[in-house]
C-alpha cells in the first residue's frame, strides 16, 4: 500500500506519494490548505493509501511554535476525518530549504511546486527510517 507525504502550510499544502512498496517518494501536487480534505478524500480511494505521514515543523532547538502547534492540530482534525488510515507526525526541519536547493525557485510555478518537493523529502526520510526497523 502506498503512503502519503503532507507539508501542510497556512495557504498550500504539498503532498507526495509513495510507491506500492513504500522504497521510493515522489512530489504529486499542491493543493490550497482549504481544499486538502476534498483532495484526501480522492486520494486515500484511488491511491489505497495506509498511512500519511504530516510534516512536524519544530523549531531548529526541538521545541513548538505556533506553526508546530496549528499543523499538530490540524493532523488532528484530519486523523478523526480519516479514522481508517494510520496518521504520523514526522520531523520536517529544513526540508523547504532542502526543496529550494533541488529545484531553484526561479518563478510563482516554481515556487507553488516547491512545496511537493518538501513533502516528497519529507516522505523520503520516513520511507528511510523504516528501512530499518527491524
Amino acid at each position: 500500500m502506498k503512503i502519503l507525504g503532507l507539508d501542510i502550510g497556512d495557504r498550500w499544502t504539498g503532498i507526495a506519494i509513495s510507491d506500492a512498496i513504500g522504497l521510493l517518494a515522489r512530489p504529486l501536487k499542491t493543493v490550497a490548505a482549504r481544499d486538502l480534505e476534498d483532495e484526501l478524500t480522492k486520494l486515500l480511494v484511488a491511491e489505497s493509501i495506509s498511512t500519511v505521514v504530516v510534516g512536524y515543523p519544530k523549531t531548529l532547538r526541538g521545541t513548538e511554535s505556533d506553526q508546530t502547534r496549528k499543523v499538530k492540530a490540524h493532523a488532528a482534525e484530519l486523523k478523526i476525518a480519516f479514522p481508517d488510515v494510520t496518521w504520523v507526525l514526522w520531523d520536517e526541519r529544513l526540508t523547504s530549504q532542502q526543496a529550494s536547493k533541488i529545484k531553484k525557485i526561479k518563478t510563482k510555478e516554481d515556487k507553488f511546486n516547491s512545496h511537493a518537493v518538501a513533502a516528497s523529502i519529507l516522505l523520503s526520510s520516513y520511507l528511510d527510517s523504516k528501512r530499518f526497523d527491524f
